[in-house]
C-alpha cells in the first residue's frame, strides 16, 4: 500500500493542490495570529520587565495612603537595601511656539545602585532642582533639543524655569511617558504631592518574597505588597487584556479560516475517490482490504496535510515579521515589537492543519470503502438530495434552522449574548444542511433569466444543478465568508449607529468653546469657523443667577441657529420660548421635577419657564430672546461647534485648542474627544474583520476553481460530446463562467441576507441593555453590501477562468476516447 500510495500523490497532486492551497492560507493565518501576539506579548514583557529591573518588592496603595513613616520603616528593615518612593508632579509646561500650555507627568528621580533609572536617547539625568529630562517623543513633537530652558507652571500657579538636560529614550514606552527631576525639585514643583508606591531592592542572598514579607508586615493591611516579580506579571496583564482579548479574535478567525479549508478539503476529497472509484475496486479486487483502502486515503491525507501546514506555518510567520518589520520602519503609533517564536506558534497550526486534513478526508475515506469491488467497477451516478440520506439530512437540517432560529430570536430579545451566539451557530449549521435543497433551488431561480440566452446558459444552469450536495459543498465555503463578513459590517455599522445616536443624547454638541473673566475678541467667530474641520459655529451668551444659596449659569443660545450644532434634532426643536432645558443634576439640586413652572430671576428681570430635560447642555439653557429679557446685557462667553465627521477628530480639538491666541485661558469640552476615539475603534474593527474574514472568502474561492477543476475533468467526455456537436471554445468557457458567477451570486445573496439578520440579532442582543431607554438602531450597510456581491461576483468569475482553458484546450477526438 506505500508504493499504491506514493503513486497515487505523485498522480493526483494536480487534483490537490486547491486542498494544498486552502490549507496554507488557513495554517498561515493561524501561525500569523500566533506569532503576533507571542511576538507583541514578549515585546510587553521585556518593556515592562526592564522598567522595574532590580525591585524586589513593591508596595502600592489600595485603601491606605502611603506616609513618609512608611519610607522610613522600609528603609530600617534589615532585609532591606534600598527604597524608592514613586512621586509624581502634574505640570503645566509652556513648549516654543504653543499658545497654550501642556501637561505632563514629572516622576522624581532617586538616588539609586541597585533598581533601574530611565535609560537615556540622548543628554544625562537631572542632578539639580532646575534640570528636567523629558521624554524623547514628546521633546520631538515640540522641537525641544537639550539645553533649551522651559517654563513650567504648577495646579497652584506657581511658574519655574527649568534646562533640559537629558532625552529620556520611550521608543518602547505605551503612551506618553513621564519626564523625570530630582526628587528636591519634585517637591517644589508639587509640595503636597503623595506617594504612590515603594519600590524596594533587597539585600544581597535575599529572596523576592522574603523581602516582601518583611516590607508587608511593617505597612498597613491596606497597602498591598507584591514581589517584583508579581507586579511586573500585575502590570502586563494591564497591558495584554486588549492584547489577549485581540488575540482571541484573531484565533477565533483563524479557526473559521480552518473550518473553511475543511469543507474546501473534504470537497476536493470526496470529488477526487469518487473519480477514483476503479481505482479503488482494482485494489479491493486485488485483495485490498476495506481498513487499508482507508487507511490509503488517511495516510494520503496526512502526507497533504503535513506538507501544505509547514508551508503554512513559514508563510505566516514570514508575513508576520514583515508586519513587525513595517511597524518598526513606519510610525503606526505602537511601540516597535520584535519577532518572538515560541513553540505553539510553530507546533499548534502545524498540528492543527494536519488534523483538520485528516478530520476532513474521514467522511470520504468510509464512503471509498463503502463500495463493493464489482459494482466499484461501473460508473456511479451522482447522489441525490432525494435519497434517504438525504431527506434525513434535510429534516434534520430544518430542525436546527427552526431551533437555532428561535435561540437567536430569544438571546436578541432579551440581550443575552451567549444564547444569541449558540442560536447563531446551530441555524447556521441548519443552513449549511439544507443547502442540497435551497441552493439548486436558487441557482434555478436564477439561472432563469440568463438561460434564455443561449445553449451554454442552460447547459450551465443544468450542471450547477446536477449535483446537489456537491453544489451545496462548494457554495458553503464562500457562504461562510460572506455571511460573517456581511455579519460584521451590518454589526458594526448597526452599533456605530446606535452609539452615534447614543452620543448624541448624551453629548449633543461636539465642542463648546468658553472664556471665563475674559472677553472674546471681536473676531472669535471667523477664527473658529476658518479650523479647518469645523461646519458651524454658533455664539452663547451666559448670565449668573442664585438661588437657594447656589448659583447657576443660565445659557441663552439662536433658536434659529441651534439646530446646525445640537445633534438631537428632538432637542433642538424642544429649544423654544418659555422653555428651559436643564439636566438631571439641575432638576434634583432644586428638588423639581420636569415639567414644572418656575420663574427665573436676575436682578430686576424675571422670565416665567417649563422646565424640561435637555441632557448633555448647560446647566439652564434659554433661547436667545427669553435670555434678552432676562438680561439685556448679557456678554457673549463663548461658541457652541459643530465638526465634519470625516475630519480628524483629534486634529480638530488640537486646532480649536491653539486658536484665539489673545485669550489666555479658554476651555474647550465636548463630545467630540469620545466620538473620535470610538469611531477610530470601530473603523478599526471593522477594517480588521473584513481583513481576517477576507482570508476565510479566498479559501472558499479556492474551493470554488478546485471544483469546477474536478467537475471539468469528471464531464471530459461530456464537453466533448458538446464540442463535436458544435459548441466553440469560447462558448465551452462561457458555460463554465456562468456556472461558477451562478454559484458565487446564491452564496452571496444567501451570505448578505443571513448576514443582515445575525448582524441585527447580534447588535440587539450586544447594545439592548447599554443603552439608556434600550433602544437599538438598526443598519444597513448598502454600499458595503453591493461591494462584497460584486467582489464575490468577480471572485467566482475569476475562479472559473483556469478551469474553462483547461477544457477548452481538450481535443473533441481526443476526449472522446477518454475513460
Amino acid at each position: 500500500m506505500r508504493r499504491s500510495l506514493l503513486s497515487s500523490l505523485r498522480a493526483h497532486m494536480g487534483r490537490l493542490v486547491a486542498a494544498c492551497l486552502a490549507i496554507v492560507l488557513g495554517v498561515g493565518f493561524g501561525a500569523l495570529a500566533m506569532t503576533a501576539h507571542s511576538s507583541a506579548s514578549h515585546g510587553i514583557d521585556e518593556t515592562i520587565g526592564a522598567q522595574y529591573k532590580g525591585v524586589d518588592a513593591y508596595a502600592y496603595p489600595n485603601r491606605a495612603e502611603l506616609k513618609p513613616t512608611d519610607v522610613a520603616k522600609a528603609k530600617a528593615l534589615p532585609e532591606v537595601a534600598e527604597v524608592v518612593p514613586k512621586t509624581t508632579a502634574y505640570m503645566e509646561v509652556a513648549f516654543p511656539g504653543v499658545i497654550r500650555p501642556d501637561s505632563i507627568p514629572i516622576d522624581a528621580l532617586q538616588n539609586t545602585t541597585k533598581i533601574a533609572v530611565p535609560s537615556l536617547a540622548g543628554g544625562k539625568l537631572p542632578t539639580a532642582n532646575d534640570e528636567i529630562a523629558l521624554p524623547n517623543k514628546l521633546a520631538a513633537k515640540y522641537k525641544v533639543v537639550v539645553g533649551q530652558s522651559l517654563r513650567i507652571t504648577s495646579y497652584d500657579k506657581k511658574s519655574f524655569t527649568v534646562k533640559v538636560v537629558g532625552l529620556i529614550d520611550d521608543k518602547s514606552a505605551f503612551g506618553q511617558g513621564a519626564a523625570v527631576a530630582t526628587l528636591a525639585a519634585v517637591k517644589l514643583f508639587e509640595p503636597g504631592g503623595y506617594i504612590q508606591a515603594l519600590a524596594v531592592a533587597g539585600k544581597d542572598g535575599m529572596s523576592q518574597q522574603a523581602v516582601a514579607d518583611a516590607v508587608q508586615k511593617t505597612l498597613s493591611a491596606d497597602i498591598e505588597v507584591y514581589t517584583g516579580k508579581a507586579w511586573i506579571e500585575h502590570e502586563i496583564k494591564n497591558y495584554t487584556n486588549g492584547i489577549d482579548v485581540l488575540g482571541g479574535v484573531f484565533g477565533m478567525f483563524a479557526v473559521i479560516a480552518l473550518f473553511v479549508a475543511c469543507l474546501v478539503i473534504s470537497n476536493t476529497f470526496t470529488i477526487v475517490i469518487a473519480q477514483r472509484t476503479r481505482e479503488m475496486a482494482l485494489l479491493r479486487c486485488v485483495g485490498a482490504s476495506k481498513r487499508q483502502v482507508f487507511s490509503s486515503v488517511l495516510a494520503e491525507a496526512t502526507v497533504v496535510g503535513v506538507i501544505a501546514s509547514a508551508i503554512g506555518v513559514v508563510f505566516g510567520i514570514a508575513l508576520s515579521a514583515l508586519a513587525l518589520a513595517l511597524s518598526r520602519e513606519f510610525d503606526w503609533g505602537i511601540p516597535p515589537v520584535s519577532l518572538h517564536l515560541d513553540l505553539s506558534s510553530i507546533f499548534l497550526p502545524l498540528l492543527l492543519g494536519t488534523v483538520a486534513t485528516i478530520v476532513a478526508a474521514v467522511v470520504p475515506a468510509r464512503r471509498a470503502t463503502k463500495v463493493a469491488p464489482l459494482a466499484a467497477l461501473r460508473p456511479e451516478s451522482a447522489p441525490a438530495a432525494a435519497s434517504k440520506r438525504g431527506v434525513l439530512r434535510l429534516i434534520f437540517g430544518f430542525m436546527l434552522l427552526g431551533g437555532g432560529g428561535a435561540l437567536l430570536a430569544y438571546g436578541a430579545g432579551q440581550q443575552n449574548v451567549p444564547v444569541g451566539v449558540g442560536g447563531g451557530v446551530i441555524s447556521f449549521l441548519g443552513m449549511l444542511a439544507v443547502g442540497t435543497l435551497l441552493v439548486p433551488a436558487l441557482i434555478k431561480v436564477l439561472g432563469a433569466l440568463p438561460a434564455r440566452t443561449g445553449v451554454p446558459a442552460r447547459i450551465a444552469v443544468a450542471n450547477a444543478v446536477r449535483n446537489p450536495k456537491r453544489t451545496a459543498a462548494t457554495t458553503a465555503a464562500l457562504l461562510i465568508g460572506v455571511t460573517l463578513i456581511s455579519m460584521t459590517c451590518v454589526g458594526i455599522a448597526s452599533v456605530r449607529k446606535t452609539f452615534d445616536v447614543s452620543m448624541d443624547g448624551q453629548y449633543p454638541v461636539d465642542l463648546t468653546v468658553a472664556t471665563y473673566n475674559e472677553k472674546l475678541p471681536a473676531g472669535a467667530e471667523q477664527q473658529l469657523k476658518a479650523i479647518k474641520g469645523i461646519t458651524a459655529v454658533v455664539p452663547i451668551k451666559t448670565v449668573t443667577i442664585k438661588t437657594k444659596g447656589e448659583e447657576y449659569q443660565v445659557t441663552g443660545i439662536d433658536q434659529a441657529t441651534a439646530g446646525s450644532v445640537i445633534h438631537n434634532p428632538g432637542l433642538a426643536d424642544s429649544l423654544k420660548p418659555g422653555t428651559a432645558l436643564v439636566d438631571y443634576g439641575t432638576l434634583h439640586r432644586l428638588g423639581l421635577k420636569e415639567g414644572a413652572k418656575v420663574t427665573i430671576v436676575s436682578g430686576k428681570n424675571s422670565l416665567p419657564v417649563t422646565l424640561k430635560i435637555g441632557l448633555g447642555l448647560e446647566p439652564f439653557n434659554l433661547t436667545a430672546t427669553d435670555l434678552a429679557k432676562l438680561a439685556p446685557n448679557a456678554p457673549t462667553t463663548g461658541y457652541w461647534l459643530a465638526s465634519d465627521p470625516k475630519a480628524d477628530g483629534a486634529e480638530v480639538i488640537d486646532s480649536v485648542s491653539q486658536s484665539l491666541p489673545s485669550v489666555k485661558e479658554l476651555s474647550v469640552s465636548g463630545g467630540l474627544a469620545k466620538r473620535t476615539a470610538y469611531t477610530k475603534i470601530f473603523d478599526v474593527l471593522l477594517a480588521v474583520g473584513i481583513g481576517l474574514l477576507g482570508v476565510s472568502v479566498l479559501i472558499a474561492l479556492v474551493g470554488v476553481g478546485n471544483t469546477l477543476s474536478l467537475s471539468v475533468l469528471e464531464r471530459t467526455r461530456e464537453n466533448a460530446l458538446l464540442r463535436a456537436m458544435g459548441l466553440t471554445r469560447r462558448q465551452l468557457r462561457s458555460m463554465l463562467a456562468i456556472e461558477s458567477l451562478l454559484m458565487a451570486l446564491v452564496a452571496a445573496g444567501l451570505g448578505i441576507a443571513l448576514g443582515l439578520i445575525y448582524g441585527w440579532a447580534g447588535t440587539s442582543a450586544l447594545m439592548g441593555g447599554q443603552t439608556k431607554d434600550g433602544s437599538v438602531e438598526y443598519a444597513v450597510p448598502v454600499g458595503l453590501l453591493v461591494t462584497i456581491a460584486a467582489i464575490a461576483a468577480v471572485a467566482g468569475l475569476l475562479a472559473s477562468v483556469l478551469p474553462a482553458r483547461r477544457a477548452a484546450k481538450v481535443a473533441p477526438a481526443g476526449a472522446l476516447a477518454t475513460e
